[in-house]
């Protein structure tokens, strides 16, 4: 990545320049700062822009020291968001997450430790030899977290005030085919055919909804995990709330831009099942879980393409597009396998566009 400094960023309104950066840095590590650079990180699907700033700090001689900066869309009143609540939270789990540094309220800037610059997605891309070993950390990982978090809840963090309810996961579903369906693929449905496809997605939030909570960080996948010296470290969890094991573990096991050998994935979710066993001292059903984890995949699937398709259609974003195809490909997969969903899967192959199932003929 090209390194220039703030000034030079283009099309980046930071709300902030380089004596304001340096003075802010000046304050984390009590020293004077020099030789400071800000780059521009590649964001995810937010509205919030990230930079990595390097500099020397004198008390720290030749060695360059680096944060993260988080700029958010706006200000932040009061000094703290949902994102430092659950931080703070998931930090006194003893959980990795990162450190939170500084906060400049007025501006809407957090300074966060810097994690090292690959994501598991970047990580797996250049060292696929350590691709089960590091998924294996990442399944351990979540189950610590859903029953740690889940055990210790507390009203001061928001994630215990939201759940993926029928509401919810519905409005998911309907973004996806306003996005999806109507924006990108300019299929026009009308009022009896939005009618009939939103039925069934009824039943499969309702099922959904119905499954015992848990803590779910809600996008746990390769790109919001940092790979740093054999360890993950997470990110991106300032939108957790309670709702189904299963929503992360498809997350992370059905992932957009990480593919698993079915084989691989099965192991994964039975390592689950038998950490999640030995966490409760109860045993799991495993056929209601594989039905659960199928039909939260489908939810959590098309969820995605509806975020994809906003990206391109209304942010004119279009980096997302190229994961489209494997994402349905997730759904296909699994409406060919699940005879519970063929009312779904008939409903699906008419209505939604680029979903082609094989062996429809005569179903």
């Amino acid at each position: 990545m090209t390194i220039r400094p703030v000034s030079e960023i283009p099309n980046s309104p930071a709300r902030f320049d380089n004596d304001s950066l340096c003075k802010s840095l000046k304050s984390i590590v009590r020293s004077t700062v020099n030789n400071m650079v800000c780059s521009p990180l590649q964001g995810d699907a937010s509205d919030r822009k990230y930079y990595r700033v390097t500099f020397q700090a004198e008390v720290s001689g030749k060695r360059r020291e680096s944060m993260i900066l988080m700029q958010l869309q706006e200000p932040l009143p009061g000094g703290e968001n949902d994102f430092t609540r659950i931080l703070k939270f998931l930090r006194k789990l003893e959980l990795p997450v990162p450190e939170l540094l500084h906060t400049h309220s007025e501006k809407g800037l957090l300074f966060l430790e810097d994690c090292g610059p690959f994501t598991l997605e970047d990580w797996i891309r250049d060292h696929p030899e350590d691709k089960e070993g590091y998924y294996s950390q990442a399944v351990d990982l979540l189950a610590k977290l859903h029953h740690r978090a889940t055990k210790n809840s507390s009203a001061d963090c928001p994630a215990f005030h939201l759940r993926f309810d029928e509401k919810k996961l519905m409005w998911e579903l309907d973004f996806m085919m306003e996005h999806y369906v109507k924006g990108l693929q300019q299929s026009h449905l009308n009022d009896r055919e939005i009618s009939e496809i939103r039925g069934h997605f009824l039943f499969l939030c309702q099922t959904l909804a119905k499954q015992e909570p848990v803590f779910t960080h809600r996008d746990f996948h390769s790109r919001n995990l940092i790979a740093q010296n054999g360890k993950l470290i997470i990110l991106d969890f300032q939108d957790a709330r309670m709702g189904p094991c299963q929503y992360d573990l498809v997350s992370l096991l059905k992932d957009s831009y990480v593919q698993l050998d079915d084989g691989f994935r099965d192991e994964m979710i039975e390592r689950y099942i038998q950490l999640k066993e030995k966490a409760e001292d109860r045993p799991v059903d495993r056929h209601e879980f594989h039905r659960i984890f199928d039909w939260m995949s489908i939810q959590r699937n098309l969820k995605a393409m509806g975020t994809f398709a906003f990206q391109a259609v209304v942010k004119g974003n279009h980096r997302y597009l190229e994961y489209m195809p494997e994402t349905l490909t997730y759904v296909r997969k699994t409406l060919e396998t699940r005879p519970d969903l063929q009312a779904l899967r008939k409903a699906l192959v008419k209505y939604l566009p680029g979903l082609t199932l094989e062996n429809t003929e005569g179903n």
